[in-house]
């Protein structure tokens, strides 16, 4: 064999190697609902747009699927969890989301819902911390309990170091997260179907 084709063939093992593990991914977030909508391997590795169907969220439910190796989440608000969101804004570190984390905050969500004003109900955000990148939980029901203050709206727990998050995925101050989670491109294609990893700009 010509070392131009050991090359090749290496290049073509190393390329499916990295599909694989890209492929691999597990998500863990207490107290959701985790969907069962995969697209293909090569679509994951590649980060490939994923379409889903949100008709099985109820408010007050979540929903968990899974775009570039990462988990998002897809949270149907009541009106009495939408109603919170003015009343921290004084507590968060950074409530018009004008930092970044990893991914440019989409216009359409620079407001207190982030979200799309349409469907102001649903947030669809990256469920990774921005301090080390860990799966916070779900921690949606308000009032007291275990490592929350007795006043706590609902929203977002961070175990691993106790940053916490509103229900719009803000991060309250004085926390070590230093920025809000993302908000990825996403758009409707009806009521209950949405597209992670695409919108009227194109692929993210």
């Amino acid at each position: 064999m010509s070392n131009e084709k050991q090359v090749d063939s290496g290049r073509r093992g190393l390329l499916v190697a990295t599909c694989a593990a890209g492929g691999v991914v597990g998500v863990s977030t207490a107290g959701v609902l985790v969907s069962t909508f995969q697209p293909s391997e090569r679509a994951k590795a590649a980060g490939a747009p994923v379409e889903v169907d949100i008709s099985d969220v109820k408010p007050g439910e979540m929903k968990v699927v899974e775009w570039r190796g990462k988990p998002v989440w897809i949270l149907r608000r009541t009106p009495e969890m939408l109603a919170t969101l003015e009343k921290v804004s004084g507590e968060l570190a950074d409530p018009n989301s004008e930092k970044v984390f990893q991914l440019p905050m989409p216009e359409y969500a620079k407001n207190p819902y982030r979200a799309r004003t349409e469907h102001k109900e649903v947030l669809v955000t990256v469920g990774i911390c921005s301090h080390l990148g860990c799966s916070p939980s779900s921690r949606l029901a308000a009032g007291p309990q275990p490592n929350l203050p007795d006043d706590w709206p609902g929203g977002f727990l961070c175990p691993c170091h106790g940053s916490t998050f509103d229900l719009s995925a803000r991060v309250f101050q004085n926390k070590p997260a230093p920025t809000n989670m993302d908000v990825p491109p996403y758009m409707y294609l009806s009521d209950n179907k949405l597209v992670i990893g695409k919108d009227e700009k194109g692929e993210a």
